[in-house]
């Protein structure tokens, strides 16, 4: 594409874009042969650990079960007032269920807060949700370049 500039996000820049979290897309890695599954999720995002939250809903019959120990990748991009932004995170999603309370991770998600977003079929009291961390072991981000 003539006219396509980027240049990688500042460790600043990346955490004003993230802020404390949004919305992105959260995909796991599948069979050789199948796509990866990708879901539009709401994250929250914990600057001083580098660390993205998720609160994942488990549907009965739900297919996230199958791939929720797999490799993830989770995308965030957005048009801002200078230009497009996105940051890509790699890794394993951990569960903080059994982990304990002053855990690092655990505590978070306390300092976060992920945006509520009811799409559901039926009403969220009726949903399983579990919560997870990203602690990515790839992080980058890129913004537009103006020409």
């Amino acid at each position: 594409m003539p006219g396509l500039r980027w240049t990688n996000l500042t460790e600043d820049e990346r955490n004003e874009f993230l802020s404390n979290g949004g919305t992105g897309v959260l995909s796991f890695a599948t069979d050789r042969d199948d796509p990866p599954a990708s879901l539009p999720v709401s994250y929250g995002y914990y600057a001083d650990d580098e660390a993205f939250y998720f609160r994942l809903s488990f549907p009965p019959g739900s297919s996230k079960t199958d791939v929720v120990d797999n490799p993830v990748s989770f995308v965030v991009h957005a048009e801002t007032d200078d230009g497009w932004r996105s940051v890509v995170a790699t890794g394993t999603l951990e569960e903080l269920a059994d982990m304990p309370y002053e855990s690092v991770a655990v505590q978070g998600m306390w300092a976060i807060d992920i945006p509520t977003v009811d799409i559901f079929d039926r009403p969220r009291e009726e949903l399983e949700f579990r919560d997870f961390r990203l602690a990515p072991e790839t992080l980058s981000g890129r913004k537009s370049v103006p020409e």
